[in-house]
């Protein structure tokens, strides 16, 4: 077992934040996060791009290469593969290997609101563990997801159960080490849902939903705070600068000036500085 995968089977369930740079990354892992994810939206959105359209597969690629050396195990969210190739699927999962990535996340929503038929994710699934077998697979199904506008993983989206547990099952036989339902967070139906898994179960943590120990007790092994942080942050960006604007006083701690610096990669060139 990895070290990655053995965060999955711990005394608690692993709370993986998700980070969009190489700063966010750097500032999660100084308070003592063991790992961190990517988050996609907060990749697509830096770069101006739509998520979940496969349009953001150089951009992760840069970010696991920026990231994959840090101290830190890393997970990056992959959409669904950026391709309906298996193989070419696996080898975007070698790339990320390559740079020190510890886990994938490979999700079967589609750009169009439909999913992805369970027999072409579930290939995925096996092309990546043939390819790249130490790489943790953590596959995600937008059962729940699909329907829920807002984003944060508040509601059960109507999802079925039975329709989830089918395509988990599935999953799950094609090597899947672990499986990710956002949207799903009424404890009755994760109760529900992990009496059919062998796998860990994977939570997108909600502000509305169960706390992080209410999940734990449910039998979750892993919670993610998704584009969450993303959202908080940029959400800050707007309220100070409108603070500002308005004459008011910031409150609210932020890092200095130095305290930013000191996340410059060991490995980097800076330039040298004019004037």
């Amino acid at each position: 077992m990895t070290a990655f995968a053995a965060l999955h089977h711990a005394d608690t369930p692993l709370l993986l934040p998700n980070a969009w740079d190489h700063a966010s990354a750097a500032a999660l892992a100084a308070q003592g996060f063991a790992a961190v994810g990517t988050t996609s939206l907060g990749v697509a959105a830096a770069a101006g791009l739509p998520d979940g359209a496969a349009a953001t597969r150089d951009a992760t690629l840069n970010l696991a290469l920026a990231l994959g050396s840090g101290p830190f195990l890393l997970s990056v969210d992959t959409e669904g593969g950026f391709s309906d190739d298996p193989d070419e699927v696996a080898g975007v999962a070698r790339e990320l290997a390559a740079v020190g990535a510890a886990g994938i996340n490979l999700e079967d929503g589609r750009p169009d609101g439909t999913l992805a038929p369970v027999e072409l994710h579930a290939a995925k699934i096996a092309a990546v563990k043939s390819a790249v077998p130490g790489l943790f697979v953590n596959a995600r199904t937008d059962t729940h997801w699909l329907g829920d506008g807002d984003g944060d993983g508040g509601d059960d989206g109507g999802g079925d159960l039975d329709d989830t547990s089918r395509r988990l099952d599935a999953y799950q036989q094609a090597g899947a080490d672990g499986v990710f339902v956002p949207g799903l967070s009424e404890p009755s139906r994760i109760t529900a849902l992990l009496k059919t898994l062998d796998v860990p179960l994977n939570i997108l943590y909600s502000p509305t939903g169960p706390t992080v120990p209410a999940l734990a007790d449910l039998g979750v092994r892993r919670i993610s705070l998704g584009s969450l942080l993303y959202r908080r942050a940029l959400g800050a960006a707007v309220e100070t600068a409108a603070l500002i604007r308005a004459g008011r006083f910031v409150e609210g701690p932020a890092p200095t000036y130095d305290e930013v610096q000191a996340f410059v990669r060991p490995d980097s060139q800076r330039p040298d500085t004019l004037g």
